[in-house]
């Protein structure tokens, strides 16, 4: 009983998952947590701010250890003779050295690094709004395909109605065969529409999934999101919208913050002019052992001194040491200056590049301005054909139901009404895109 149980609860689990639609919101969250190239930013971001944490331990002294041993066997030459020499060597030695004035390198480099740090972190937010942005048009490419499938649906109801329809009165014959011949004709087209929005749905959903990277697809499906019949036109400015843009894009601000990184570097360059102070200290020991003999000499009173133990040898022999090193550069071939002009460079093409992203930024907003108000324009013209085809449909349903008019002229109102429709989804969906993208440039997140 148990086992059925967690059969059905699994069962049961699957249903849920499969069939769970997608908002928007969740599709932008999930595509810029688990996109690839977000994360290989990421990581290109840890590694700056490893490389932030490597300059500010430069501040710490650096501490290290020696230990040493050394045998040697032979011959030592001893005046006009030699004697046998073989000894043991050992020395353990422990020193510490400090940089203590470089003309504030160590500070110029971490505050280089930081805003290389911050540079990263922005191209992060960068990839991110790019895929947003993605995923919107997607999105909205998607409902769109499923509102020409309610348009199509409706259409063969129409057509579906009109054979039946012509089938009876064929039947009574009160009307021709050919009547009958070119409803069927017209359901089939319409069947045909049908089908080919309903792979445009799958086609557009796929190419959803593949943005978000998804491994299955054929269960992916997003939210049906109602957008109101009647949209509102949009009143602000370009110049409103730039001036948020120019504040909030992450783009600009990574340039920004790489100019910022060049000019710290060129003030990192211009260290190398002057001199550097280093402190050191140092403390050690030695012990040496005679392998052939252990006595070592003779004292004053001709007694024989024997070689000590090595505890003994390293609190006779155990020494200090401090230094003060200053190195100051002379001449270096020119090589430094040659450095500080590539720096200065550097900062040049930072603030090309700035001036770069401020323009794509300004072309962007500008087309998203035009396709706002153009695509607006065409949708209200694009209500005002759907009006008319609408009534022209209606005044042919009633003329050809009172014999007045052809089936073929009922098909071409039918036809001419469902492009009319189709055109006002393309347009309503395209002015919805258009909206959403200039929002988000004015720091409205992606919504529906």
């Amino acid at each position: 009983m148990k086992k059925v149980l967690t059969i059905i609860l699994g069962l049961s689990c699957l249903a849920v998952n499969a069939q769970k639609k997608w908002s928007l919101r969740e599709c932008v969250d999930y595509a810029t947590t688990h996109n690839l190239q977000v994360i290989q930013n990421e990581y290109s971001k840890q590694m700056q701010d490893l490389n932030l944490r490597i300059a500010k331990k430069n501040y710490l002294p650096s501490i290290s250890a020696n230990l040493g041993n050394s045998v040697s066997f032979g011959q030592a030459s001893l005046g006009t003779g030699s004697i046998r020499n073989d000894r043991f060597s050992n020395n353990a030695n422990l020193s510490a050295d400090m940089l203590v004035y470089n003309y504030g390198r160590l500070e110029k480099t971490v505050r280089k690094t930081e805003f290389d740090v911050e540079a990263s972190q922005y191209d992060i937010e960068t990839i991110k709004n790019d895929i947003s942005l993605q995923i919107a048009q997607q999105y909205l490419t998607t409902l769109l395909n499923k509102e020409i499938v309610k348009i199509s649906q409706s259409a063969v109801e129409n057509a579906q109605k009109q054979y039946d329809r012509a089938k009876i009165t064929t039947s009574v014959g009160t009307t021709a065969q050919t009547i009958l011949a070119e409803a069927e004709a017209g359901l089939a087209r319409e069947k045909q529409n049908l089908k080919t929005a309903e792979i445009n749905v799958g086609r557009s959903l796929f190419a959803l999934v593949q943005l978000l990277q998804l491994q299955e697809y054929k269960d992916f499906d997003v939210e049906d999101v109602e957008v109101p019949d009647q949209l509102a036109p949009q009143l602000k400015s370009v110049d409103e919208v730039l001036a948020t843009a120019y504040e909030n894009q992450p783009q600009i601000k990574a340039a920004e913050s790489r100019i910022r990184s060049a000019e710290a570097q060129t003030e990192v360059t211009k260290t190398a002019f002057w001199p550097t102070l280093t402190a050191s200290v140092g403390i050690g020991s030695f012990y040496n052992n005679l392998l052939n003999t252990n006595i070592v000499g003779i004292d004053e009173n001709r007694n024989l001194v024997y070689e000590r133990n090595l505890f003994g040898q390293y609190k006779d022999n155990f020494g200090q040491q401090a230094a003060l090193s200053l190195n100051i550069p002379i001449f270096n071939k020119g090589i430094t200056k040659l450095q500080v002009e590539q720096s200065k460079l550097n900062e040049n093409i930072a603030k090309v590049t700035m001036q770069q992203q401020k323009q794509s930024v300004r072309e962007n907003v500008q087309k998203a301005q035009f396709d706002v108000d153009a695509n607006y324009e065409i949708y209200l013209s694009a209500l005002q054909t759907e009006k008319s085809t609408k009534l022209a449909l209606d005044f042919a349903d009633k003329s050809y139901a009172a014999g007045r008019s052809t089936i073929y002229d009922v098909n071409v109102a039918r036809n001419n009404y469902a492009n009319a429709q189709g055109t006002v989804a393309q347009s309503k969906f395209n002015y919805l895109f258009s909206l959403k993208l200039l929002n988000f440039y004015s720091g409205i997140p992606l919504s529906l």
